[in-house]
């Protein structure tokens, strides 16, 4: 069979692709999604049709830019706009990998649950792109805290800048005529002591403008779903999962971390003793200025306070062990020291102190860090109560009946 007759047609083929090939456009960035699910648009009018969805962390190439929009082409060819707030750039990505890493390795402060619909955010920051959800009454655990000025984010450019001519590359040409010299420069004023002086501010002026209208705060929350994945969300949106009839007893203060020390059998009951720290107001630099240890009453069947303590200047991470708790707590004098706190039946009491150092940076480059001291090592697996940890239970039941 002769192949001469295909001949024209895959050369119609080639010249078709080279064509196709030739008029694309050039690219001139890259980009990664940054919400769950980002949709390209056909233009840049938000009612143009979508003409495809990526998902979060999907690479996209950068073909032309037009304010704040840029026109991205995805993986499989097709070429749309969004906004460039909702892109991120490689180091943001990695930034982000870098927290949910280092956040799986932080010990948990309670879980917290959402009465409605949350956005999980890259950075602690309203501004920053959603990248996951989580659904009303979902749980996840708080690892950390932090305050953030609502102000837009400082972010690199997705188009690297172009490339500057080297000096002297391209060399001036030779004018056929000489330039004529350059006139003298003119005299100092005979006043210009006086007018380099810098001039008294009025009373009245706005110098002290920025002291007295400061950049609002937003309080934020580094959460960690069941899926090991961790963003920022607004703190005022979540609620720590305490028992009501525990958190009944927070006097209007918010709770910010709460633990169990041990279980209560109370008949067919089964009731927990609990550590929590709470904090007055929002808008501070620390993690809580009080914290109470419940304890329940057999005798009386409810919840008891044995142990609290207020107007301290505590921070994440709260610590807990079988014999008791630790916390690092401000001294007073710019000094951190981590307490541990031993627990015995309906007993605490100060075992130990040692300096707390501030944690490392779990923000993404160049941001705050946070405000505790993070753990050595990950927290250990749960275990099997030992024979002497039943046999205090027991003792304690039997001494608070």
């Amino acid at each position: 069979m002769s192949l001469r007759p295909a001949i024209p047609l895959l050369l119609l083929l080639g010249m078709a692709a080279c064509r196709s090939s030739e008029s694309r456009a050039p690219v001139i960035g890259e980009a990664f999604a940054g919400p769950a699910l980002l949709s390209i648009r056909q233009d840049i009018p938000l009612q143009s049709p979508v003409v495809a969805t990526v998902k979060h962390g999907e690479r996209l190439e950068i073909i032309q830019h037009r304010r704040r929009f840029m026109k991205v082409r995805t993986a499989r060819g097709a070429e749309g706009w969004t906004e460039d707030h909702l892109l991120l750039s490689s180091g943001e990505i990695a930034a982000l990998k870098d927290v949910e890493r280092r956040a799986l390795a932080m010990p948990s402060q309670g879980l917290a649950s959402t009465y409605d619909m949350l956005n999980v955010h890259t950075e602690p920051n309203r501004l920053s792109p959603s990248f996951l959800q989580i659904k009303e009454g979902g749980k996840v655990d708080v690892i950390a805290h932090v305050e953030s000025p609502r102000v837009p984010p400082v972010r690199q450019s997705l188009i690297p800048p172009r490339p500057r001519a080297v000096p002297g590359a391209r060399k001036r040409a030779a004018s056929k005529y000489p330039l004529p010299p350059m006139p003298a420069p003119p005299p100092l004023p005979k006043n210009w002591m006086e007018l380099s002086k810098i001039p008294a501010t009025p009373p009245d002026s706005d110098a002290s403008s920025e002291t007295d209208h400061p950049v609002p705060k937003d309080d934020w929350s580094l959460v960690r779903d069941s899926h090991g994945e961790s963003g920022w969300v607004l703190t005022s949106r979540i609620y720590m999962a305490i028992p009501d009839e525990v958190a009944q007893y927070a006097e209007g203060h918010r709770i910010t971390s709460y633990f169990s020390l041990g279980d209560v059998h109370d008949g067919d009951q089964l009731k927990h003793d609990w550590l929590w720290t709470t904090i007055s107001s929002g808008g501070h630099p620390y993690d809580f200025d009080s914290f109470r240890v419940f304890t329940w009453s057999l005798r009386r069947h409810r919840y008891e306070t044995a142990y609290i303590q207020r107007n301290v200047v505590g921070y994440f991470p709260v610590l807990t062990h079988p014999s008791g708790f630790s916390m690092c707590l401000d001294n007073g004098d710019g000094m951190r020291t981590r307490r541990t706190y031993s627990f015995v039946l309906t007993t605490v009491r100060l075992a130990g102190e040692e300096p707390c150092s501030a944690s490392g940076n779990i923000l993404a480059p160049g941001q705050a860090a946070t405000h505790g001291d993070l753990p050595p090592h990950p927290p250990a697996p749960a275990v099997h109560p030992s024979l002497f940890a039943r046999v205090r239970s027991l003792a304690r039941n039997w001494f608070k009946r």
